[in-house]
């Protein structure tokens, strides 16, 4: 079971979201939440949507009229779906740095730069040899 199987009969869902069944009848009329429905037609609220019909009672008592209620769900479901998106996303490119042959790592260069490497390389060292002379006073 998850947090969307349809568990509880509309009576049930009504007092866990402390609202009268008809208020949420209304609210599945209008499409603020749309419980499942068995063979019967009878009404399965999920434990989502007892949380959903919480939040719109805690809006509806701050104010918040039922079309500006409908709009905080669309932009809460859209946030929702676009964080599983970004995870996917940051997954895909965990994937792609770990098995892309030829990645890049970095390290510091001998004046204290950046330097960016192929995997398995290393910095140039400069090992010129200098010599030094003295300057001829005459």
């Amino acid at each position: 079971m998850d947090e969307t199987s349809p568990l509880f009969v509309i009576s049930i869902a009504a007092e866990l979201a402390g609202m009268h069944p008809q208020t949420l009848r209304q609210y599945d009329r209008i499409g603020l939440v749309s419980p499942r429905r068995t063979a019967g037609k009878s009404r399965r609220y999920s434990m989502r949507d007892v949380v959903q019909l919480r939040l719109i009672a805690q809006l509806s008592s701050e104010g918040v009229s039922l079309e500006g209620i409908r709009r905080v769900l669309e932009l809460e479901d859209e946030v929702g779906s676009l964080r599983e998106r970004v995870r996917e996303l940051e997954a895909m490119l965990a994937d792609e740095m770990l098995n892309r042959p030829g990645r890049r790592v970095f390290a510091a260069g001998s004046a204290g730069e950046v330097v960016s490497l192929r995997a398995g390389t290393r910095v140039r060292r400069e090992n010129a040899v200098v010599v030094w002379r003295p300057l001829d006073r005459e």
